[in-house]
C-alpha cells in the first residue's frame, strides 16, 4: 500500500527534474521536497543516425538525429512524466556536452519553452541545488551549437577519411579529427627515439667528512670520456680539499593551483598509477555523490564561497598563520566557460569513507585544493663549494632546511605511507652539516660513473593529455575518450618492455686507490608506455602525406578555438563547417583517385636458398613477411604473420626466416599431430579440429609439447562448458553460453534469445521459430562487416528529428 502511494506521489509531482545519471538523480532527490521527482536520461537520448553520414551536406549541414534503440523506453517514460508535470527542470552538466543533452531532451520530449527551465551547478550539494532552482535560465543555444559543430565535423571527417584508408591501406580502419593527431604525437615520439644516438659521459660525485658530519657533493661539470674521468681521480689521490665558500639564501616554495581535468589525470597517474579513464570514472562517482565539484574543467579558479570555506578550515585545523587566500587565473585563454577548478564540496571533510580508489583520489583532490589556499613554505637553501688546488673544477653540495612548513604541512600529514616516506627522505637529504670557509675536509670517496644520454620518453596516458592540452588539441571532455579510442582501434598499444642489459664503467677513488670496474644495468625497461603499432605508423604516414592540414597540430588547435568562438556567439557554426568541409572533400576525392596504396613496405633482403626477395609490410590481417612476388617469380608468394614482439621497423632478415619454420610439429597426442602456428588472430595450437590460442606471454617458436597438450585440454574443458544443448534433429542448431549470456547458433549465424528464456528448456521447434523471427542474425560469428566505402556523402532529407541551425543572439 505504502509503495502504491509513493508511486502515485511521484507521478503526480509538480516538478520533473532530469539529469544524466541515476547516481546524480539519487543524490539530488534527497535535497528536494515532495513536489519534485528526479529522473535520469542515462546520458544522450539521441544522436546522429547510425546509418549513413546522417548530415545533409547540401542543406547547410542539417543533421539527422534519431533516438537510439536502447533509449526509446527511457524517452517514453520521460514524455509521460513531462506531460503530468507543471515544470520540467533540465539539470544536466554545465559544459557544452551537458547543454546539448538538455537541448536534445527539449526537442525529443516536445517540451514547451514556458514550462521548461534550465539549471546548472558545479557541485551536487543542497545549497548549490536550491540556488540553481532559484536562478533558472533558458538553454544556451550557442553552447549547443559548439557541441553540434564538433559532432558534425567529427562525423564528416570520420565518414570520409575512413573509406580512403579502407581502399588505400587496409579494410576496417578508421580515422578521426582528434584521434589521428593524437596518434601522430605518439608516432613522432617513436621516430625521435629511433633517431636518437646514445652518447656516454661521466658524472663525478664525492663524499667528504667535516668536523660536524659528512657532505655529499657533485662535480660542477660532466666529463666526456673515461680518459678524463681516470685523470681526474688520479689527480685527486693526494689532493687537499677545503670549504671554498658557503652561501645561505632564503627561499619560498609555492603551492600548485587546484586541479583541472588534465592536471588531476597527470597527478593520479603519477601518484596513484591510475589510467586516464579510471581517474575520470572515479572522479565522476565522487561528483555524483556530492563529494567534489564538476570534474571536467580547464579552469583553476575557485569561487569566493570555496576560498572562504578553505580559509575557515585552514585556520581551524592549522592556525591563522597557515592561511593565505589566493585567486588563481587560468593561463589558457580558451578555457571553457566560467567553471571552477576541481575541489572538495566540504573542506572540513579531510577524508571520506568508501571504495579504496575513491578515498585515494579524494585525498589527492582535498590536499591539492586546501594547499592552494595555504601560506608558502619558507626555506633556507645552502650551497657549499668544495675546492682543491689539484683540479680546476669544484664540488657543489646543496641542501635546504624548512624554516616554516606552510602548505607542506598537509602533505607531511599524509595517510599514504609512500608519501610519508618521501617526505622523510626529502627532509633527511636536505640537511647539510655546519661548516666554515677554509675548513679542511677529508676525501672519503670520489666516484666517476659512466652515464648515457637519454632518448625522449614515450608518453604515458597522462603525459599525452598534458601534451594535447599544451598544443590546444581537445578539451577536458575529450581527453579520456580520445586516448581510449586510439588504443581500441589498434593504432597505439601499451607495451611492457623488459629492457636490455648494458655495461657501464665506474672509477672509484678510496683509501688513496683508484679502482676501475665494469658493471651492468638494465636499460629501457618500461610499463604502461604508449607505443604506435605498425598499422598506426603506416596510417599516420599516409594521412600526413595526403591530408597534411588535418594532421597539423596548429590547425587542430585552430578548430578548437573556432568551437570556442561558436560557444561565445561570435561565429555561426555552419559557416565554420563550410570553410573546413569544401576543401577537405576535394582532398578526399583527389586522394581516392590519384594516391598509391600504402603498406609500409620494407625490403629485408633475399632468401638464402631460393634467392627470392623478402619484404615486410602491412597485409589485410596485419603486419607480415612476404617471400617472392607472383609477377616477378611466376609463383605465388609465401606469407607469415609477425609475432607480438615484432614490428615492420625492427624485424631482421634472420627473424623473418624463422617465421617460415611455422607451423611447428610438436608431436602426437591421441594419434593426431599437435602443431604450433600463427594465424589471423595470433599464435595458436592446432590439434585436429581444435584451435586453441597460445597466451600472449608465450611464443609458438619455443612452446613445448607438454604445454601444448595442457592448452588443448583447457580448451576442451572451456568448450564443454560452453555447450548447453546440441539438437539431434540438426546438429547445426546449438544453444551455447557466450560472453553476453545464452544464444542460439545456427551454422555460422548467431541469434539472440528472447528476454527471460530458459535456454535449457527450449525445443528444436522453438529454436527454428527464433531463427525465423529474426530477419538478420543478431551477431555475425566474426564481428560486423564494414560498410561500403563512399567517396562522397549524398545529401538527403532528414526524416527523423532535425536540428534547426540556431540563430545568433
Amino acid at each position: 500500500m505504502h509503495q502504491t502511494v509513493q508511486i502515485k506521489r511521484k507521478i503526480m509531482a509538480k516538478n520533473l527534474v532530469i539529469v544524466e545519471s541515476p547516481a546524480k538523480a539519487k543524490t539530488i532527490e534527497g535535497y528536494l521536497g515532495k513536489d519534485y521527482v528526479v529522473k535520469s536520461s542515462f546520458g544522450h537520448v539521441r544522436d546522429l543516425a547510425k546509418k549513413g553520414v546522417a548530415i545533409d551536406v547540401a542543406n547547410d549541414f542539417l543533421p539527422n538525429y534519431e533516438v537510439s534503440a536502447d533509449k526509446k523506453q527511457v524517452v517514453a517514460e520521460l514524455k509521460k512524466l513531462a506531460k503530468e508535470a507543471e515544470t520540467v527542470w533540465l539539470a544536466t552538466d554545465e559544459d557544452r556536452e551537458g547543454e546539448a543533452i538538455s537541448w536534445h531532451l527539449y526537442e525529443t520530449l516536445n517540451l514547451q519553452k514556458k514550462e521548461t527551465k534550465r539549471i546548472t551547478f558545479n557541485e551536487i550539494t543542497k545549497t548549490a541545488i536550491l540556488k540553481a532552482i532559484d536562478n533558472p535560465r533558458q538553454i544556451n543555444q550557442e553552447l549547443v551549437n559548439a557541441q553540434q559543430a564538433r559532432r558534425v565535423l567529427d562525423r564528416l571527417v570520420g565518414f570520409e577519411l575512413s573509406p580512403v584508408l579502407w581502399k588505400k591501406v587496409r579494410p576496417s580502419l578508421s580515422a578521426g579529427r582528434v584521434q589521428s593527431v593524437a596518434v601522430r604525437l605518439i608516432v613522432d615520439r617513436e621516430k625521435e627515439i629511433i633517431k636518437h644516438a646514445t652518447e656516454s659521459f661521466f658524472r663525478v660525485n664525492g663524499i667528504f667528512s667535516s668536523k660536524n658530519g659528512k657532505i655529499k657533493a657533485e662535480l660542477s661539470k660532466q666529463l666526456s670520456d673515461n680518459i678524463q674521468a681516470s685523470e681526474l681521480l688520479y689527480a685527486c689521490k693526494s689532493a687537499a680539499f677545503k670549504v671554498g665558500d658557503v652561501q645561505k639564501k632564503p627561499a619560498t616554495k609555492s603551492p600548485s593551483a587546484p586541479f583541472t581535468t588534465s592536471t588531476l589525470q597527470q597527478e593520479a597517474s603519477l601518484k596513484l598509477g591510475f589510467s586516464v579513464s579510471r581517474t575520470m570514472s572515479v572522479a565522476q562517482r565522487l561528483y555524483e555523490a556530492g563529494k567534489i565539484t564538476y570534474m571536467r574543467t580547464d579552469s583553476v579558479n575557485l569561487s569566493e564561497t570555496a576560498i572562504n570555506g578553505a580559509k575557515a578550515e585552514i585556520e581551524h585545523a592549522y592556525g591563522t598563520n597557515y592561511s593565505k587566500p589566493t585567486k588563481y587565473t587560468t593561463k589558457n585563454s580558451s578555457a571553457q566557460e566560467a567553471h571552477e577548478a576541481i575541489r572538495p564540496t566540504d573542506f572540513s571533510a579531510h577524508s571520506i569513507t568508501g571504495e579504496r580508489e575513491d578515498e585515494r583520489l579524494y585525498d589527492l583532490i582535498w590536499k591539492r585544493a586546501i594547499a592552494s589556499q595555504m601560506a608558502h613554505a619558507q626555506l633556507e637553501r645552502t650551497t657549499i663549494k668544495i675546492v682543491t688546488d689539484a683540479i680546476d673544477e669544484v664540488f657543489n653540495a646543496k641542501g635546504e632546511v624548512i624554516k616554516f612548513d606552510g602548505f607542506l604541512r598537509v602533505y607531511m600529514e599524509s595517510n599514504i605511507e609512500q608519501e610519508e616516506n618521501e617526505e622523510d627522505e626529502v627532509a633527511e637529504d636536505g640537511l647539510l652539516p655546519a661548516v666554515e670557509v677554509g675548513e679542511v675536509l677529508n676525501n672519503d670517496e670520489i666516484t666517476a660513473t659512466e652515464r648515457f644520454s637519454r632518448a625522449p620518453s614515450r608518453y604515458v596516458e597522462a603525459s599525452l593529455v598534458k601534451k594535447l592540452e599544451e598544443l590546444g588539441i581537445g578539451r577536458p571532455s575529450t581527453y579520456a575518450p580520445t586516448i581510449s579510442t586510439i588504443q581500441k582501434r589498434g593504432y597505439v598499444e601499451k607495451v611492457e618492455r623488459e629492457g636490455d642489459l648494458r655495461s657501464y664503467q665506474v672509477f672509484k677513488l678510496k683509501n688513496q686507490q683508484v679502482v676501475d670496474e665494469v658493471k651492468t644495468e638494465t636499460t629501457g625497461k618500461e610499463k604502461n608506455k604508449l607505443s604506435p603499432t605498425d598499422i598506426g605508423i603506416v596510417v599516420t604516414d599516409f594521412l600526413q602525406e595526403h591530408f597534411d592540414l588535418i594532421m597539423d597540430y596548429n590547425f587542430t588547435a585552430k578548430v578548437e578555438h573556432e568551437f570556442d568562438e561558436i560557444a561565445n556567439g561570435m561565429l555561426k557554426w555552419t559557416d565554420m563547417i563550410h570553410q573546413f568541409y569544401d576543401p577537405f572533400h576535394k582532398n578526399v576525392e583527389d586522394t581516392l583517385e590519384n594516391s598509391e596504396r600504402a603498406s609500409g613496405e620494407r625490403e629485408l633482403g633475399f632468401h638464402p636458398v631460393s634467392g627470392k626477395r623478402i619484404i615486410v609490410r602491412i597485409g589485410r590481417f596485419g603486419p607480415m613477411v612476404q617471400v617472392g612476388d607472383e609477377q616477378t617469380d611466376g609463383e605465388k608468394p609465401q606469407f607469415a604473420s609477425l609475432q607480438k614482439n615484432q614490428s615492420i621497423g625492427n624485424i631482421s632478415l634472420e627473424d623473418a626466416l624463422e617465421l617460415f619454420k611455422l607451423p611447428r610439429s610438436l608431436g602426437e597426442f591421441e594419434e593426431l599431430t599437435v602443431k604450433a602456428n600463427v594465424g589471423r588472430f595470433g599464435p595458436y595450437i592446432q590439434h585436429g579440429k581444435i584451435f586453441a590460442s597460445i597466451p600472449k606471454e608465450e611464443s609458438p617458436m619455443d612452446i613445448t609439447f607438454d604445454r601444448a597438450v595442457e592448452i588443448i585440454l583447457l580448451k576442451r574443458e572451456a568448450d564443454a562448458n560452453k555447450i548447453i544443448k546440441i539438437f539431434s534433429e540438426d546438429e547445426d542448431y546449438q544453444l551455447l553460453n557466450g560472453r553476453w549470456g545464452a544464444y542460439l547458433k545456427v551454422g555460422k549465424n548467431n541469434f539472440k534469445l528472447p528476454k527471460g528464456t530458459d535456454a535449457e528448456k527450449l525445443t528444436f521447434e522453438e529454436c527454428k521459430e527464433i531463427e525465423a523471427s529474426q530477419a538478420k542474425p543478431a551477431r555475425k560469428s566474426i564481428g560486423k562487416a564494414a560498410p561500403k566505402a563512399k567517396a562522397k556523402p549524398k545529401a538527403k532529407t532528414a526524416t527523423k528529428a532535425k536540428a534547426k541551425p540556431a540563430a545568433k543572439k
